[in-house]
């Protein structure tokens, strides 16, 4: 087998589930309890005064 099509076999299959499980992640990590109050304290970072 070519290291083409195999490359291209993998991505089609376990590549795909890969993603869509850190998609997945992502959106549960950006909608968790408390991140809210995390991403305004980030969002104050650039108009904190050193």
């Amino acid at each position: 087998m070519e290291t083409y099509t195999a490359m291209r076999q993998f991505a089609d299959s376990w590549g795909l589930v890969f993603l869509f499980v850190v998609f997945v992640g992502a959106v549960l990590f950006t909608f968790r309890p408390g991140g809210k109050a995390a991403a305004e304290r980030a969002a104050q970072i650039p108009l904190k005064e050193d």
